[in-house]
């Protein structure tokens, strides 16, 4: 798997994957419900392109945990009529690695609702998720592994 390093915000160096952010999701094995979701929702070559995205992803024990709270199954989950919306409010456009977030910032995702970023106490919250892993750099942005799925608010 080829790598480049690439400049963080900061002035660190950064091993970028030469995997997409689907790719690196896919071969990863942890994101096996995320990944099921972004074929259902029809995104997965949204995610293997050259625009940059930051990805805040569930793993499968989110996801578990989701559909334990909701009282449903993954195929229901799946068949969602907001699924698409759902997997958006995970996604921002750019990237940021962790030394780019701040506390107390929001950031807008491509579902068009904000995520409000808390640092303290050495975690990292995103939403009520908390990021248990930052700065998996791929080809075309970054991925944020989180232990929530996290829910767009309910439209008006």
């Amino acid at each position: 798997m080829g790598r480049r390093p690439v400049k963080a915000s900061r002035g660190a160096a950064v091993v970028r994957c030469a995997e997409s952010i689907a790719a690196t999701a896919i071969a990863n094995g942890s994101f096996t419900t995320l990944v099921a979701a972004l074929q259902k929702a029809d995104l997965v070559d949204t995610l293997s392109g050259s625009t940059e995205f930051t990805v805040f992803a569930p793993t499968d024990a989110a996801f578990s945990d989701l559909l334990e709270q909701l009282g449903v199954t993954a195929e229901q989950l799946l068949a969602n009529p907001d699924l698409k919306d759902i997997l958006l409010y995970h996604v921002t456009a750019g990237t940021a690695m962790s030394s780019a977030l701040s506390d107390g910032q929001k950031v807008t995702t491509v579902q068009g609702g904000d995520l409000s970023v808390k640092i303290g106490g050495g975690k990292v919250q995103v939403g009520d998720a908390t990021v248990t892993a930052a700065d998996l750099a791929c080809s075309n942005g970054v991925i944020h592994v989180i232990d929530k799925v996290l829910m767009p608010p309910a439209k008006a």
